[in-house]
């Protein structure tokens, strides 16, 4: 009698069964950089759009720009790992030393300047070596974004002898030592402190894509800007898209199995494109605004390489140092860069 009432009751109301026990979920993701940049504008917002309406507005995701929810950039992972937010953007790098095998991918020239092909050879790589050091949380995504470019105040640089001397943002260990290399000051710091760094004269420039440029300002922050020639990144980031493992676990199976058709190769893919539709945009608004835009000889690019080459080699050491094979490692990044790209 008491089921009869209650299933009157939601006639009454206009509730199905069905509607009744839905489960509705809330997700709030966080990363640290403009909405307005191409990540957030073209992989991530349509990633939560996408997740609500296949979830028929069940799941809804929350997206919260410059670390709104607390913490910093480096601490991203721990923050999704300790359930403080339900998932975000990391950005493995930022805790030097910590997930040392994801660096194989971010080793001077070892990536195409698509953003989408590096991401497919990045995702394979991460389910080869990777899986176990991010157990802790639900893995959605890995990337890499497009080619870095450096940046500067006065006119770019030309030859290898221009980095002498110059304080340059890095993002990344790899990033940093072959700035070193090059004669450079690297001075390691996440995103977000770049602009202010290069307003104070903190550093004379900087390494970051094309497609962040705008929201970060160097249109007027910065004069010229330098890519190398050919068609290998000087360097790449690596990015992981993730959620707490807990939540992922706790929601229903077809709400899961939403999460997991939004997930793997293609949201990699996808996560990579976004980049390479952003850099466009970035190199257009550089250019629009007079700022210099110019690109490394063959020879000046081929010195670059080599002094790559040393910092790959020194990486290799310290990895087997620690107990890593490195030799492997980078033939893997290699192989899997050379498997998506013949792909295309």
């Amino acid at each position: 009698m008491h089921l009869m009432k209650s299933a009157a009751l939601m006639a009454a109301l206009g509730l199905s069964a069905t509607s009744a026990i839905a489960q509705e979920v809330t997700l709030r993701f966080q990363h640290f950089v403009s909405p307005a940049s191409a990540n957030p504008t073209y992989f991530m917002q349509p990633w939560a759009d996408a997740i609500e309406e296949q979830s028929n507005g069940r799941i809804k995701v929350e997206l919260y720009p410059f670390m709104q929810l607390g913490g910093s950039a480096p601490s991203q992972y721990d923050l999704i790992r300790d359930g403080a937010i339900d998932g975000g953007w990391v950005i493995p790098g930022y805790q030097p030393n910590r997930f040392p095998e994801a660096e194989a991918m971010e080793l001077p020239f070892m990536t195409s300047k698509s953003g989408e092909e590096a991401s497919a050879a990045a995702w394979e790589f991460t389910q080869e070596y990777l899986m176990d050091d991010f157990a802790d949380v639900h893995l959605i995504a890995a990337h890499m974004h497009g080619p870095g470019i450096v940046h500067k105040r006065g006119a770019p640089v030309e030859t290898v002898e221009d980095f002498e001397g110059l304080k340059l943002r890095g993002p990344s260990r790899a990033a940093t030592l072959l700035l070193e290399e090059l004669g450079a000051t690297p001075i390691g710091m996440p995103v977000p402190q770049f602009p202010e760094a290069l307003s104070r004269g903190v550093v004379d420039g900087g390494v970051i894509t094309w497609e962040m440029s705008p929201s970060l300002k160097l249109d007027e922050l910065t004069d010229s800007h330098t890519d190398v020639a050919g068609d290998q990144a000087l360097y790449n980031l690596y990015f992981i898209w993730a959620m707490n493992k807990d939540v992922y676990e706790g929601m229903p199976d077809d709400l899961r199995a939403i999460i997991d058709a939004n997930s793997g190769m293609m949201a990699s893919r996808w996560a990579g494109r976004a980049h390479d539709t952003g850099d466009v945009v970035g190199r257009d608004v550089m250019a629009a605004d007079g700022n210099e835009i110019a690109q490394l000889s063959e020879v000046e690019t081929d010195r670059i390489k080599a002094l790559g080459a040393e910092v790959t080699a020194t990486w290799i050491a310290e990895m087997d140092a620690k107990g890593y094979d490195g030799a492997a490692l980078v033939a893997s990044a290699q192989a899997a860069v050379a498997a998506n790209r013949a792909a295309e």
